[in-house]
């Protein structure tokens, strides 16, 4: 278990904490070993009615670490052995209740697990952002089709396309989001949702979540996106991205015809 994911259980509510702050939490192989782990314990574990996700310092988290993605872009890593898979199928197939309090970036993942999450309280200057087609892949967790279902298509495109980031408040008006709070009073909400859904009948709350989700189908779409995203980081253009992202300038795409 890496010391960058800090997982506590009070009162029936597990507390899964992004703790990478130095690097705006982005997530490592590691890390999604740690996640999905956590999350399986709290599938089997009767004591754990709730899980919240929460995250220390400025940023909930910048989404994956971009030196896995390089890595298997120069194969370096398989994969095979990134963990993010098995994180992404307990999101899809969990029974119970997820929180999310979110404040500063929400990148990637930071934003796509979130449709996952049954509450989701955001700061209100918090940044969602989708901006896979800048690193030449695609949509993952079944965002392509969770979040147009959320948003409507034209702003889910452009949230893929463009890379458009959504503020807290706007993430609420579009139901991104439960509700948009200074960044202050963001955990603590979350928190207080948590312990109020850790009182509740868990078998109803289990029921009732699995009467709004179809996992299967979530995890079929999952699969979809998994083997274009693989196709997509054995690309050239991914290449290209993140050997600019490494070199610190803009990529160029000029040259590729897709």
């Amino acid at each position: 278990m890496t010391d960058h994911v800090r997982v506590s259980v009070e009162d029936g509510v597990m507390r899964i904490a992004f703790n990478r702050p130095d690097k705006k939490n982005a997530i490592t192989n590691a890390m999604y070993l740690a996640l999905s782990e956590s999350l399986q314990r709290a599938e089997t574990d009767p004591q754990i009615r709730v899980v919240l996700f929460e995250a220390e310092g400025d940023a909930f988290t910048a989404g994956n670490d971009i030196a896995d993605f390089a890595a298997v872009a120069a194969g370096t890593l398989a994969r095979g052995d990134m963990k993010v898979h098995a994180f992404l199928e307990a999101l899809a197939r969990g029974r119970k209740p997820y929180v999310a309090a979110v404040q500063g970036l929400a990148v990637g993942i930071g934003t796509t697990m979130l449709m996952h999450c049954d509450l989701v309280f955001v700061a209100e200057d918090a940044k969602l952002s989708t901006p896979f087609v800048n690193l030449a892949l695609v949509p993952e967790a079944a965002s392509s089709w969770l979040i147009p279902a959320r948003i409507g298509y034209g702003r889910a495109f452009a949230m893929f396309a463009l890379g458009d980031a959504v503020d807290g408040r706007s993430a609420a008006a579009l139901g991104l989001a439960n509700a948009a709070l200074p960044v202050g009073e963001v955990r603590t909400k979350a928190l207080e949702a948590a312990q109020a859904l850790a009182r509740k009948p868990a078998g109803a709350l289990q029921a009732t979540k699995s009467l709004m989700r179809d996992g299967a189908a979530i995890a079929a779409v999952m699969q979809r996106e998994s083997d274009v995203f693989a196709q997509r980081l054995q690309s050239a253009e991914a290449r290209e991205a993140f050997r600019a992202f490494a070199e610190r300038r803009p990529a160029d795409f000029s040259k590729f015809s897709g």
